[in-house]
């Protein structure tokens, strides 16, 4: 789908189809190496005696969801993946005023408009670091979209600014998709229920490595997960995704899930400072950083990106979110031995463009 020139369907996995398998990815959000091995054998488990056989039961991994977050199960909906979540938002809610905050990831306003709204954009912008100002957001917006921490700007929002966006007769989605890779999930307001028409996403797809199974949930108001939930088809989250879905709330995997938000931090770190060694070539990180990816701003972007295909990198184009163009790009943060490797080869890209 285009809108504005902006292909809203493209997503960094196209970076890597086909030719681009053979490259190091660092243009998919998914946490490297994943998912772990004691993950991969409670999803084979799923699958013994009668489990493919008989239809999904989802009320444990429910529950499971609902004691995570402090909440009753009545506020809980578990989707096929944070994208699923969107489409039954944009079809289930009677919204006239619908708003997305931009740049974000792009699927919310593009199931808007397959469901036939018309969709605002407020724009966040560059020299304002993308930050959030409440004030920008139309009043008679019925419902508004923010990413938090956003893709692709990496911008984690305080929740306290989020919650000026809240008002009665307003739906307000908070798509948390990447807060599980921020430390102690700080500014999160999963588990909030005092925030009118609050709506909160989460994917584990991104940490746990988990795209091809896609789960996710919704937190929200028993009224709207029962729209939602009415907008579904039926047995919507397979048997292997809800075994995976109760498994990644335990309290060994939000222990394990911490212990790599720190990490993704000080890996991230590591990338940041040798991102602006390029300084002088006019290479702008979007600071602070605060989720497992960072956005940059750099001359002829779109040939740095080609030679960095050529030296065995793929990072995701920035041109298809509202509010980029072709300057920017974004990089998943790696490894320090893997971020090493994609230093050395940006140098060398950055050099092949300048000629």
């Amino acid at each position: 789908m285009h809108s504005d020139g902006h292909d809203l369907r493209h997503h960094g996995d196209a970076e890597v189809r086909d030719d681009g398998a053979v490259l190091t990815d660092l243009a998919v959000n998914v946490r490297a190496d994943t998912p772990p091995a004691w993950l991969r054998d409670r999803i084979a488990e799923s699958l013994a005696g009668t489990g493919l056989a008989a239809y999904p039961d989802g009320r444990a991994a429910r529950a499971a969801v609902a004691e995570r977050h402090g909440l009753p199960v009545e506020r809980v909906l578990l989707t096929a993946g944070a994208a699923e979540a969107f489409v039954l938002l944009a079809r289930a809610l009677k919204v006239r005023q619908p708003v997305v905050l931009h740049p974000q990831f792009t699927e919310p306003e593009a199931a808007l408009r397959d469901a036939g709204h018309t969709v605002d954009r407020v724009l966040l912008r560059p020299e304002d670091g993308f930050r959030l100002d409440p004030a920008a957001v139309p009043e008679d917006a019925d419902l508004v979209v923010i990413g938090n921490p956003t893709n692709p700007t990496s911008v984690l929002h305080p929740a306290r600014l989020i919650c000026e966006l809240a008002r009665p007769g307003r739906t307000l989605v908070v798509d948390e998709a990447f807060m599980d890779a921020v430390p102690e999930e700080r500014e999160s307001l999963a588990g909030r229920s005092d925030v009118p028409g609050l709506v909160v996403l989460r994917s584990l797809t991104k940490t746990w490595g988990l795209a091809g199974l896609r789960i996710g949930y919704v937190l929200a108001g028993p009224e709207t997960i029962g729209e939602l939930e009415r907008a579904q088809p039926l047995w919507p989250v397979s048997t292997p995704a809800l075994a995976a879905a109760q498994a990644c709330v335990s309290p060994r995997a939000l222990a394990e899930a911490a212990s790599a938000a720190r990490r993704i931090a000080a890996d991230r770190a590591h990338l940041v400072a040798g991102l602006r060694e390029f300084a002088p070539d006019g290479l702008v990180v979007a600071e602070p950083a605060e989720g497992p990816f960072v956005l940059v701003r750099l001359p002829r972007a779109a040939r740095v990106r080609h030679h960095l295909r050529g030296l065995g990198f793929a990072v995701r184009r920035g041109d298809t979110f509202p509010g980029l163009d072709d300057g920017w790009l974004r990089l998943a943060v790696r490894d320090r031995v893997t971020v090493n490797g994609f230093l050395q080869a940006l140098d060398r890209a950055v050099t092949l463009a300048g000629r």
